[in-house]
């Protein structure tokens, strides 16, 4: 089984897990890779919005890797949060919950995967290394449940937007619309960075600002309502 190349430079990931047993076997997956630089490990949700709050300046986190429920709050928050102020740092959820609303209320938040516990891969790491390589990885029974939800919205989803008035336009740099463009070809952040001769912390500052204009919160949400606004050219979104 062929393996995702370990990144030059170690992807900076924070863990956030009260199970003590399973935080620490988390733990000891990352520290023993390579690829990986366990920057943060907590077990409850405060602890973890106090240190991205001090790592606010000039920190990077590329990976969040979190549990859903803690002692004291829902991680969603969270998510949501990262996923405004650090587009560059990809979440994923494992979780014993595998209910369709919190699934699909995780992805709306940002979150690029979800795995139910009783599903979760014994190698943690390489799930990781998958996601940073644009991987949306999802457990098979959850996998389900969105697939049935997403065949009986179609009529929804793809309808026009009354909220948008035809005439209100996004206007977009040519750097931007190259970075939207290789989101939608499912590049992850650093190869993005590689393919435009810049910097991941300047390409999360252009994926930050395409968010803003586009007023969405997700890659995912920012992919089908630039399709959708004629923006991506040589994208659609399959019906």
């Amino acid at each position: 089984m062929s393996h995702t190349p370990s990144p030059v430079t170690p992807w900076r990931v924070v863990v956030l897990e009260d199970d003590s047993d399973t935080r620490s076997y988390f733990n000891a997956c990352l520290e023993t890779h390579p690829g990986f630089d366990l920057v943060g490990s907590f077990g409850t949700l405060a602890a973890a919005f106090e240190w991205f709050s001090a790592a606010a300046v000039g920190r990077t986190v590329d990976l969040l890797l979190t549990d859903l429920s803690l002692p004291d709050g829902n991680a969603i928050p969270l998510i949501d949060h990262l996923s405004r102020t650090r587009p560059g740092c990809d979440c994923l959820v494992i979780s014993v919950f595998g209910d369709e609303e919190t699934v699909v209320r995780c992805i709306e938040a940002g979150a690029v995967g979800y795995l139910h516990k009783d599903a979760a891969p014994s190698d943690i790491a390489q799930t990781l290394l998958e996601v940073k390589a644009g991987a949306s990885p999802i457990s098979p029974m959850i996998a389900r449940k969105l697939l049935t939800r997403w065949r009986g919205a179609q009529s929804v989803v793809h309808s026009p937007d009354p909220s948008r008035s035809p005439d209100e336009s996004v206007h977009l740099s040519d750097r931007e619309t190259q970075v939207l463009d290789l989101i939608a070809r499912g590049y992850a952040y650093a190869e993005i960075a590689r393919l435009t001769g810049t910097t991941i912390n300047t390409v999360q500052t252009h994926i930050k600002h395409l968010y803003g204009k586009l007023a969405v919160h997700s890659r995912s949400e920012a992919v089908f309502e630039a399709s959708r606004m004629g923006l991506l050219s040589n994208w659609h979104v399959d019906s």
